[in-house]
């Protein structure tokens, strides 16, 4: 049997809740984690979180009716979860546990990591108001997916007659959520001073019934979870501080996961630690000027014959099937940001350029190979 939990973060990571508990701050994390299995060097107990409530293991996090969770080094155990019963909704259980953690630390100063698992991969939601609202307002197609044997909530999605519906009842259900957040900042009177970042990891699924482009989830944007076309990493974020960052403007400044660390590091007057490739944002979050840019964004991915991409101002090269002898396609984001017209034999010179650029953007890791 598979352990619970993934490849653990080694002991020295410097993570986002380090540079946090560095400043003074409570730390909380609520949701998926995935980082480590429990007692492991990834465990979030050893990563600086103070307080831990949800799923360890990102297999688990694939079901919404799992028969335990962990609080920090306890294992929860949902009895009325066990044999396939449909007890709890452990989201509505997760979001319990992150309110609690701002009633009980909104007297100093905390950082809250809500990682929701909305909507993931399974499309399942308890009987309530939202899902009657909604079912029956679209054309359904079913999906027949995994209701027993081994993989029956160990990776397996269940199925669901009326996919739609139930995916549109789960965005439904992250706006309740979030607005479950914001007032619950409101009544402690933390409002005001605290910075609310909302934003998404990669862009839509097609698994366990997903229907992205019947929502039209990923916009012009071509591609998927799992691609590194603009539609698998170009996400949306939203950013609230009141009184502090500007209401109601737009920015297209790209930027990434990895500058948050710098960014958090600026604002909390902190060192951000050596080595990053990241950089601070925080003078376009507030509106000011003085923000430095990106020389190149550099994605890869492991699965699928390997993939990676590089992006260099309006450029963008793409090196699919890696494993499987590799191709190019090179676009030009501002004249083409749909990624329809592949100009790798227009512009050999470009391809060459940031080809070398891809090759010395890596670091060989042995537990990340990619050739």
């Amino acid at each position: 049997m598979e352990p619970e939990g993934q490849y653990p973060l080694p002991a020295k990571t410097f993570t986002l809740f380090q540079l946090f508990k560095n400043a003074g701050y409570v730390t909380g994390a609520f949701g998926k984690w995935g980082l480590g299995q429990p007692g492991s060097t990834g465990d979030p107990n050893n990563q600086d979180v103070d307080d831990f409530f949800g799923y360890n293991c990102q297999r688990m996090a694939h079901n919404y009716y799992p028969d335990h969770l962990w609080h920090n080094q306890t294992k929860i155990e949902l009895p009325e979860n066990r044999n396939g019963q449909f007890g709890t909704y452990v989201q509505d259980l997760i979001q319990s546990r992150a309110l609690e953690f701002i009633d009980n630390h909104s007297n100093s100063p905390f950082f809250l990591y809500v990682p929701m698992v909305l909507p993931h991969a399974e499309l399942v939601v308890p009987e309530d108001s939202i899902i009657r609202q909604l079912r029956g307002r679209f054309e359904e197609i079913p999906y027949k997916g995994v209701d027993s044997g081994p993989h029956f909530r160990k990776g397996g999605y269940m199925s669901q007659e009326y996919p739609h519906a139930t995916h549109a009842s789960m965005v439904k259900r992250i706006d309740l959520y979030v607005g479950q957040i914001i007032d619950k900042l409101k009544e402690t009177g933390v409002y005001e001073n605290t910075l609310i970042i909302f934003t998404s990891d990669n862009g839509p699924h097609f698994e366990g019934g997903g229907d992205p482009d019947f929502f039209n989830s990923n916009g012009i944007c071509r591609g998927y979870k799992r691609d590194l076309y603009e539609g698998g990493i170009r996400v949306p974020t939203i950013i609230s501080w009141q009184k502090k960052v500007p209401a109601g403007r737009e920015n297209s400044f790209p930027f990434a996961f990895w500058d948050y660390l710098p960014t958090f590091a600026q604002l909390l007057k902190q060192k951000a630690p050596t080595g990053t490739d990241g950089i601070s944002v925080l003078p376009t979050i507030m509106g000011e000027k003085g923000q430095k840019k990106h020389d190149y964004f550099y994605f890869e991915f492991q699965e699928q014959g390997g993939r990676q991409a590089i992006i260099q101002g309006d450029w963008k090269l793409l090196h699919l099937d890696v494993r499987k002898g590799g191709r190019f396609e090179l676009y030009n984001l501002a004249s083409d940001p749909s990624e329809n017209h592949n100009l790798i034999a227009l512009f050999p010179l470009k391809a060459t350029e940031l080809k070398e650029m891809m090759k010395a953007a890596r670091t060989d890791h042995p537990d990340w190979p990619l050739f």
